[in-house]
């Protein structure tokens, strides 16, 4: 009796939709380039370095090979060059994140990270991250840079506090903000050499609610002159990057007006529809880059509650008023990771895992600006207050910051203007909602609901 024999796996070749195509696999020192299968079947591999010459060379090189289309991984900001001098030269880059190569099963162990790239990106297998055009890549550098001199200001005021904590002078208890006029203005009298607590309480705003007793018994301690020193010098550098941070904002000023058209260049900025929030932009002194912003995009973000002229500012520097990138503002939400990840396999929900992919800056903002209309007699304060109440603080921001997200992109795609129905008629729709809900629940069981009339 003959053995069978066992029929050996034949491995599947992928087939090409898109042959025309490179793979790149980027580094600090080197690039390693992959171009499309010659006729015999082949795919040469050359390396490059990392100056602009050889940047050149490498373009050059895949223009004479025919590529259309390049995939490169998005390592660290080592690609930013290299992008730059394919798209001058007229190629397609896809940007691929680098974990997006793990999730893709058969990768074999002797192939180049290149030849993979290429092998998936002829395969239409690869997806390519969202970036926004080249002039609004130059305004979303200047802004982050100016977020990370933000940061870097809230930490020089950490220091301040606790040098005057060390003191037991407590500045940030006689007054509500110690970067406010009345706030700064002692912790300047104190760096200047003021010690009597008395002629510090002058600097008291009328507007205050401690009396001056109260503040000079806040602002009466010990004063080491260690605590002094760190106290002068951390104001010192808050006041550098207090003046590099209005650079930046002059500098984002010029390029957004670069950018205008001329029809709105000459034209006046129309009047806000809240007349409260246009006073508190302008004691902020955010008039200005409002208008200017109304200006690039034609719209005013601003009008949307919670949404301020710094928030707009995020937004229009990320993504640009141009947003056609996403189809829907469902696309728009889950780029920005703002809507509920609930995956599953088989019919079971899966454990949530955490993932890198999204923008973090701009769903930050969002969420920050969800947390200022919590207190508000708004539709969105209103929603943020039900949700609270159900779930949590943590949820209800969740939820504002995805309607304010929707808002944005109705704004910015179709010229939809927000309209704030109230905290009433919220109210209102929501008790219609939960009525028609239980009416719905007692007709299935056979029952019908009847409104008690209470007696007066």
């Amino acid at each position: 009796m003959k053995k069978a024999q066992k029929k050996r796996k034949q491995r599947t070749r992928l087939e090409p939709v898109q042959p025309m195509v490179a793979g790149i696999d980027v580094g600090s020192k080197e690039h390693w380039v992959c171009a499309p299968e010659d006729t015999d079947g082949k795919r040469e591999v050359r390396v490059y370095g990392a100056t602009t010459p050889e940047l050149q060379n490498l373009a050059a090189w895949l223009l004479e090979q025919g590529v259309k289309s390049v995939a490169m991984e998005s390592t660290y900001v080592y690609w930013i060059p290299l992008y730059e001098v394919l798209e001058a030269a007229g190629l397609e880059v896809v940007l691929v994140n680098a974990s997006t190569l793990k999730n893709v099963p058969g990768r074999k162990t002797d192939m180049a990270d290149c030849q993979w790239l290429q092998l998936l990106h002829s395969c239409a297998l690869l997806r390519g991250s969202f970036r926004p055009a080249d002039h609004i890549c130059r305004l979303r550098s200047l802004q982050r840079q100016r977020g990370n001199l933000v940061s870097e200001r809230a930490r020089c005021v950490q220091w301040m506090q606790k040098a005057l904590d060390q003191m037991n002078v407590r500045v940030h208890r006689a007054v509500a903000d110690l970067t406010g006029t009345t706030g700064m203005a002692i912790i300047r009298a104190i760096a200047g050499g003021e010690r009597d607590p008395y002629k510090l309480a002058k600097y008291r705003d009328p507007r205050c609610r401690k009396s001056t007793a109260e503040i000079v018994e806040h602002l009466t301690g010990n004063w080491r002159m260690d605590h002094l020193f760190n106290l002068a010098n951390s104001l010192r550098l808050y006041d550098q990057i207090d003046s590099l941070i209005s650079d930046y904002d002059a500098q984002l000023l010029a390029e957004l007006q670069q950018l205008q058209t001329e029809e709105r260049r000459s034209a006046d900025c129309p009047a806000h529809s809240s007349p409260a929030k246009q006073r508190t932009m302008k004691k902020r002194g955010e008039l200005p880059m409002r208008e200017a912003l109304w200006r690039f995009a034609g719209v005013d973000l601003t009008t949307i509650d919670g949404i301020s002229a710094n928030t707009a500012q995020m937004v229009l520097t990320e993504v640009g008023p141009n947003i056609t990138a996403f189809p829907s503002e469902k696309h728009f939400v889950s780029w920005l990771r703002l809507c509920p990840r609930v995956p599953v396999s088989g019919g079971k929900p899966l454990k949530k895992r955490t993932n890198s992919f999204g923008a973090s800056r701009l769903a930050a903002a969002f969420r920050m600006a969800a947390v200022t209309v919590q207190r508000s007699r708004t539709a969105l304060g209103a929603a943020y207050r039900h949700v609270a109440r159900r779930k949590s603080g943590g949820e209800a921001v969740f939820v504002v910051a995805r309607k304010l997200a929707i808002y944005v992109y109705r704004l910015l795609r179709y010229g939809q203007d927000y309209s704030d129905i109230g905290q009433e008629a919220y109210e209102a729709h929501f008790q219609a909602r939960r009525l028609a809900a239980l009416n719905a629940n007692a007709r299935d069981l056979g029952y019908a609901l009847v409104q008690e009339e209470h007696a007066v």
